[in-house]
């Protein structure tokens, strides 16, 4: 059977995109100590990043839907690496900020027009399926972007391990440019006033109003776990070094393995039944996480990583859709909300840490998943495919 080169394609731009998203995760408790700074404070630098996909986003997708699909992905994936060597040399907390926020603004073009491309591009039975192959891209570059720096900053530092990914980036821009053809069922908006327009309409539409909420809860969640665990086990009476650090991160593969089914799952479950289960799931493995043995704390984050894969692949396959216009501009306000999630799950977990601990944390994930949990069984009736 002939590969289709771009499945490829957009599973390399997941790749590239969350190689970057989380690539200091793994390093925060050593990054705290090297600069001086507590938990809540190094994790601004992840806040930072997911602020500025939140605001960028929107307008992001309203751009690509007049300029077209690959030329946006391709420019941002060439232009990202460099804000990853910039991060490399940072000489302080507030630089490595910087170049965290203008590595969000790059982002955007990549994942938000990426998925926009896959509801253009095939079928919308296939697109759930294409959907998950992207996600399982994203999945290996996440875990990558942790693994990598986290066994390089025991070895070399993790100035070396930044520049290893700026190094992946560059490459991973390279095979997209050469594998992803131009869309050829894209539909162009006449000028940026229609594609605004258009993202002003997705706004009045209860059921993408409904997935944004829960996109904003996926990773808000994602954040508060893989960022609070590595605190949680660099302290005793686990006292992980980076390498230990960065390799707790291999549950993150389990993505890779889950995601691509989601298409099969949801046409034989339904989807509303289908996320329920899933975040049941995710909320049971949030609470294993708090069980003492590392064991249990691994396999809860396995249970997290694959319902949380799981969850934003049905998400962002509904998304394309149910827009049938301005496909750019729907995701471009999904990836808003999934990002605005994401800096509130490094701000207020953190908070949550310095006032009771990893107990505290793990609280506030299942808080988060019971309100996406009532969301979904609201707004998702009659939602079967």
């Amino acid at each position: 059977m002939r590969l289709d080169p771009r499945k490829i394609a957009v599973a390399t731009a997941g790749f590239c995109a969350f190689l970057n998203l989380y690539s200091p995760q793994a390093l925060l408790p050593a990054l705290a100590r090297e600069f001086g700074v507590g938990a809540a404070e190094i994790s601004t630098i992840m806040t930072a990043s997911a602020l500025a996909i939140a605001l960028t986003a929107p307008f992001t997708g309203a751009v690509a839907d007049v300029l077209g699909r690959k030329r946006v992905i391709t420019a941002a994936m060439l232009a990202v690496v460099v804000p990853m060597a910039g991060a490399a040399l940072a000489p302080d907390v507030n630089a490595l900020i910087v170049w965290r926020f203008i590595q969000g603004l790059l982002l955007p073009p990549i994942f938000a027009v990426t998925v926009a491309y896959i509801g253009d591009e095939w079928p919308p039975a296939e697109v759930p399926g294409v959907a998950g192959i992207y996600i399982a891209g994203s999945s290996l570059g996440g875990f990558c972007g942790r693994f990598i720096p986290g066994v390089l900053d025991d070895l070399i530092g993790w100035r070396g391990g930044f520049l290893a990914l700026a190094a992946l980036s560059l490459a991973g821009a390279l095979i997209l440019a050469w594998l992803l053809p131009r869309a050829k069922s894209f539909v162009r908006s006449d000028d940026l006033g229609a594609s605004a327009r258009q993202m002003l309409r997705h706004l009045k539409n209860p059921q993408l109003l409904a997935t944004y909420a829960i996109g904003f809860g996926v990773l808000f969640n994602f954040v508060a776990v893989f960022t609070y665990v590595s605190f949680h086990l660099a302290a005793p009476p686990y006292d992980f070094s980076s390498t230990l650090l960065g390799a707790i991160f291999v549950t993150y593969l389990v993505g890779t393995i889950v995601a691509p089914m989601t298409g099969w799952m949801v046409a034989r479950l339904g989807r509303r039944w289908f996320i329920l289960t899933v975040i049941a799931t995710w909320a049971a493995g949030a609470l294993l996480m708090l069980a003492p043995p590392v064991a249990a704390i691994v396999a809860g984050l396995i249970l997290c990583a694959a319902c949380g894969m799981l969850c934003q692949t049905i998400a962002t396959g509904y998304v394309t859709a149910i827009a049938k216009d301005g496909r750019s501009s729907a995701v471009g306000l999904y990836v808003t909300s999934f990002y605005v999630g994401g800096s509130m799950g490094a701000l207020l977990p953190g908070r949550a840490w310095n006032a009771g601990g990893w107990p505290a944390c793990i609280a506030m994930v299942v808080v988060m998943l019971a309100a996406m949990a009532l969301i979904a069984a609201l707004a998702y009736r009659g939602a079967t495919a």
